[in-house]
């Protein structure tokens, strides 16, 4: 029951984060203490061990994501829509607050990091301004399941977060947009009225990026955790390269104006704004690390205390 409840609030806190460009759904896992049984429930789930425990923890944490993402979609697209702006500066911050904690699992840092970082800062950057320079592909259903696995996976990595990933992919607001007509189209349904057409549009989107997040994940259990213990240095200098390309991709003053991308130049009072939700981002980020690390570790001690017993 004990990791019931901690897989229920890890679940909670992930789907939340995955709303959220910049913070990390694997970083809340770790934070909940449920992080390495995550990781090899997932491991035995694609490998077809079909272990009570593990298909349990899964389901909770499945359960209460998905919750959290239908509660909580409608004021992240609010915030996007009225205020692009301001919520691309706070996710800049909050997606450069992951740094310090890639940084920190890295060490020692070799030239095998370096080379990592490079190669995932360039691909994801140009990756990223592709995507922000012909905004008609988003709608591409190979695209939309590219983002979806790519985003799976990074639902596993603490310091990596999937939402700045769908966000630079250009799946984001569509995303969020398919989850709100789902609400309504589930509210209605509540109410005795079936609207196939609502029902229609939302899966139209959701059921290529759900498929994306399925295989990412499934792929993400198994080969990112064979890559860490094999390569652990270049592995996680992708990651970091990965992070900081992002970068590229969340620049605040800019905005969309038939079909193409614009730069504007912001008011004192909006640079200065802008530079406030930065540092909060950062500040916010960094902590959830700290506290992720240090929770990890106790989980860790307590573990190794009790046998060293892997889930079962």
């Amino acid at each position: 029951m004990k990791l019931a409840g901690r897989g229920a609030l890890g679940g909670a806190l992930m789907g939340a984060a995955n709303l959220v460009p910049g913070v990390s759904g694997g970083t809340m896992l770790l934070a909940a203490g449920v992080y390495p049984a995550c990781v090899e429930a997932l491991a035995d789930l694609s490998m077809l061990r079909f272990r009570k425990r593990s298909l349990m923890l899964l389901a909770v944490v499945t359960g209460s994501a998905v919750l959290a993402v239908l509660l909580l979609s409608g004021a992240a697209r609010t915030l996007v829509l009225r205020w692009p702006w301001a919520a691309n500066s706070l996710f800049l911050g909050l997606t450069l607050g992951g740094a310090p904690l890639l940084w920190r699992m890295a060490q020692p840092r070799g030239p095998g990091f370096i080379a990592g970082a490079v190669c995932g800062a360039t691909l994801l950057a140009l990756f990223s301004l592709a995507a922000a320079a012909n905004p008609g592909s988003a709608d591409a259903l190979p695209l939309r399941i590219l983002a979806g696995a790519v985003a799976g996976g990074a639902m596993l990595l603490p310091g990596v977060s999937g939402g700045t990933l769908l966000l630079l992919l250009g799946q984001y607001l569509p995303l969020l947009a398919a989850l709100d007509q789902l609400k309504r189209a589930l509210t209605a349904l509540g109410a005795g009225a079936v609207d196939t057409a609502l029902f229609g549009e939302s899966l139209a989107v959701l059921a290529p990026i759900g498929i994306g997040v399925l295989l990412g994940v499934a792929a993400a259990g198994n080969g990112i955790r064979a890559a860490l213990r094999r390569a652990p240095s270049p592995t996680l200098g992708a990651l970091f390269g990965l992070l900081l390309g992002a970068v590229a991709g969340l620049w605040p003053f800019r905005h969309s104006a038939e079909g193409a991308l614009q730069y504007f130049a912001p008011s004192a009072l909006q640079l200065a704004g802008a530079l406030a939700l930065v540092l909060l981002g950062f500040a916010a980020t960094s902590a959830l690390g700290h506290f992720g690390a240090a929770s990890g570790a106790a989980r860790g001690a307590h573990d190794s205390a009790d046998g060293g017993a892997r889930p079962q």
